[in-house]
């Protein structure tokens, strides 16, 4: 029986936080599905099409990952994806607390739903997309926690977006 998992998030945008357990969930599962989630509760700088791009750009060396996107309830795009199994990436205690949290909602929604957490590499263990977005909107240097390709489309944003350039 094939082990197939599903990480989903926002991505927005990717991190090497992220692109790490990707890499290393890659290394559990015999396929993993990365799913960029449509949050209507969260405002994205980026469209699900460029965050899927900017994963696919970044994760196209792993056989064994997909790129997809869903919104609506995780539980029934995983019966729909026929797993039930979620890989998500723990940084901090609180994340913990949290996750803990949407995992035992998300077992009350479907029992047989099961939540795997990766603890996050020291080096990222601080990084989320939110400072990321917020370092380049104010001109700062993110390149060590983005790919250069996602930096770009950082940087392309914000010049569009706001119409200036972010150093």
């Amino acid at each position: 029986m094939m082990r197939i998992a599903v990480y989903p998030g926002t991505f927005d945008p990717v991190t090497n936080g992220h692109l790490d357990v990707i890499k290393r969930g890659s290394l559990i599962f015999d396929r993993l599905i990365v799913s960029v989630g449509c949050n209507p509760f969260k405002e994205a700088l980026f469209s699900v099409q460029e965050r899927m791009e900017m994963i696919q750009e970044n994760i196209g060396h792993l056989g064994n990952v997909e790129v997809d996107c869903f919104s609506g309830m995780l539980v029934d795009y995983l019966k729909n994806k026929q797993t039930n199994v979620i890989l998500r990436g723990i940084r901090t205690v609180s994340d913990f607390e949290y996750e803990l949290q949407r995992a035992l909602t998300n077992r009350v929604l479907n029992k047989e739903v099961e939540t795997v957490f990766v603890m996050a590499s020291e080096q990222y263990s601080f990084l989320n997309s939110t400072l990321i977005r917020e370092a380049v909107s104010l001109g700062g240097d993110v390149s060590h926690f983005v790919p250069p390709d996602v930096e770009r489309y950082l940087k392309q944003k914000f010049m569009h977006v706001y119409g200036k350039k972010s150093e």
